[in-house]
């Protein structure tokens, strides 16, 4: 065991490292940048490829060459650059092709700011490119976590034949807290569709995603779903706090789960009994666990740094069971506890009213 000091930005680097990441391709762009920069400098020593590419465009065009050799392969990004990358993606995913995308989010739309922010869930767990296709998604909320998510990402991906997207903030790429690094063990998956050559014992490899024909277009798009139900039904993970006598739920990911956990605890205190769930994965999505926790609230607010995103996919959960609440901060603005619980206290007194 090995704990080192770390932003998570480094921890992520590193842990592609340990993890077996065998090719890196990406772009400079505040505030991952340091993601580049510590694997420029510590790849090579393990006889890897590193290689800052023209553009984002480049850069996963890179990873669709590389991941279809069979190589463990990454790139990291924020907002923008990733909205760049969105066509590659779909590529990749068409073409079933395993790989880890990191997107450290930016406030935006547009340019935007350097400061943290949500406003990217829609595009990470809906398809941001074109086409019928999804990622897995998981969200962080530490920099443990952003060091633990690359090793579970690229099983996942090698085990689904799917890109993986760690859907993180610039908060958390850019703060500081001790990472904790063990022996990890890969998992063994054998490759043989990779573009590896060809053996006189079998026929050539093809990997696309062309079907010039609607009716294997269509067979295609029918086959990678039913390896989405799958996904659902073995991959969802989210984290229960507090929820086993709770009468109020919060529901939050990444940074914003982080401070509704204080939240409450200052509920708590206030004799408010409420709970908290941190959907892990952003898909597949916790909605069965949703649905059941709904059964026995009286309120749930969904708490995001953005305009509201993910509460639609909380208000399909709960399918109307309880009201569901949304309070947000955007522009890169960062909620407040407290903020968090007088939303929570002007919603309560509200229900009474009613």
């Amino acid at each position: 065991m090995q704990t080192k000091l770390m932003k998570g930005n480094e921890a992520m680097a590193e842990a592609a490292i340990q993890a077996g990441c065998d090719a890196y391709f990406g772009y400079p762009i505040t505030p991952q940048s340091e993601v580049l920069e510590y694997l420029a400098k510590e790849m090579p020593k393990h006889g890897r490829v590193v290689l800052q590419a023209e553009s984002e465009v480049a850069s996963i065009n890179m990873i669709y060459g590389a991941a279809g050799a069979g190589f463990r392969t990454m790139t990291s990004s924020s907002s923008p650059g990733i909205s760049l990358m969105q066509e590659g993606i779909s590529y990749i995913a068409g073409a079933e092709l395993p790989c880890l995308i990191a997107n450290v989010n930016r406030a935006g739309p547009g340019l935007g700011t350097i400061q943290p922010g949500q406003g990217d869930y829609f595009q990470a767990t809906k398809g941001g490119g074109h086409g019928d296709y999804r990622l897995i998604v998981l969200a962080p909320s530490s920099v443990q976590e952003m060091a633990d998510f690359v090793f579970l990402g690229f099983d996942l991906a090698d085990k689904y034949r799917n890109p993986v997207m760690i859907l993180s903030d610039g908060a958390i790429g850019q703060m500081m807290e001790k990472v904790t690094f063990g022996k990890f063990k890969p998992l063994k998956i054998d490759k043989p569709w990779a573009t590896v050559g060809k053996p006189a014992s079998r026929e050539r490899n093809y990997i696309t995603s062309l079907h010039i024909k609607s009716e294997d277009m269509e067979r295609h798009v029918e086959h990678i779903y039913r390896k989405y139900d799958e996904i659902k039904k073995n991959e969802v993970r989210f984290e229960e706090i507090m929820t086993e006598d709770a009468e109020y739920l919060i529901v939050a990911y990444g940074l914003s789960a982080r401070i509704s956990h204080k939240s409450v605890n200052i509920l708590r205190e206030k004799g408010i009994k409420a709970g908290l769930l941190r959907p892990i994965t952003l898909y597949p999505f916790p909605e069965e666990k949703i649905n059941q926790l709904a059964e026995k609230m009286k309120l749930v607010l969904t708490v995001e740094m953005n305009t509201g995103q993910m509460v639609e996919d909380v208000r399909l959960s709960v399918n109307g069971k309880v009201p569901v609440h949304f309070f947000g901060r955007f522009g890169g603005m960062i909620p407040d506890p407290e903020e968090i619980v007088n939303k929570f206290e002007n919603l309560i007194n509200k229900n009474h009213a009613l």
